[in-house]
């Protein structure tokens, strides 16, 4: 299958490792100009020279999307990067304090839905007036197989994703019509750096848990993204689309 964004203009948070990454390097290759967004300046340098050096076109982007300036501030330095904002993949997350509810720390909650939630949120609120003056564009925002069950003592990543899921369907429901189209996707556990902390058995563990007998690639995410933001998919709005090995299937 061909895709290709030649002429269009990304914008990727959380791309300075793991599915971001691999997310921000496959729309470059597919022609894509990709403003690469992370908290960490390094890990986004990295990514963009790795890019450049490929061939591709890229701009490192620093900053808390927890921030509406921030958000802002990436938005406006992705349509300086390009003329125009015309893909964004809500990527950035963090999984937070591990506790059950009870115990829960006040602080690590609103960190949580900072980032997960509320960072989201401000990417649509900032991305989608500028694709509108570009005529449209496609909105991915990167959930979980949390966004549809639950998980104990993560109560507040699931209710992020959860709520995430509901901002996908209103907005698809509010710009659609208006060359605007929005979905989710919900990977289960992805075989990224962040698991190499993981205790041992842990990982092995996580392996059984996925029918398919394996966990999930960062590319393999990329790659269902990628389907998503192209016109290959110009029916596909508002859904949410698992890519979890049978994760959910159980």
């Amino acid at each position: 299958m061909n895709i290709t964004f030649t002429g269009k203009t990304a914008l990727v948070t959380g791309a300075g490792s793991g599915i971001g990454e691999a997310i921000a390097k496959g729309l470059a290759a597919s022609g894509a100009r990709v403003v690469v967004q992370d908290l960490h300046a390094q890990a986004a340098g990295r990514v963009t020279a790795e890019i450049t050096a490929a061939g591709g076109l890229a701009h490192a982007a620093v900053g808390d999307v927890s921030d509406p300036a921030v958000v802002e501030r990436l938005v406006a330095e992705a349509v300086a990067a390009g003329g125009a904002l015309h893909l964004l993949v809500n990527n950035a997350g963090i999984g937070g304090p591990l506790a059950p509810l009870g115990d829960y720390p006040l602080d690590g909650w609103r960190k949580v839905m900072g980032v997960n939630l509320d960072g989201v949120f401000y990417g649509l609120r900032y991305a989608i007036p500028e694709m509108l003056k570009a005529g449209g564009g496609a909105i991915v925002n990167i959930a979980s197989i949390l966004g549809s069950v639950g998980f104990a003592n993560s109560g507040a990543y699931v209710a992020a994703k959860h709520a995430l899921l509901g901002l996908t369907k209103t907005a698809a429901l509010e710009y659609s019509a208006k060359g605007i189209r929005v979905n989710a996707i919900g990977p289960a556990f992805i075989d990224t750096p962040l698991l190499a902390a993981l205790p041992p058995g842990a990982k092995e563990a996580l392996i059984a848990a996925h029918p398919i007998g394996r966990l999930g690639r960062a590319e393999e995410v990329a790659d269902l993204t990628q389907y998503l933001l192209s016109d290959r998919a110009s029916f596909i709005t508002g859904s949410y689309h698992l890519i979890d090995g049978g994760y959910c299937a159980q």
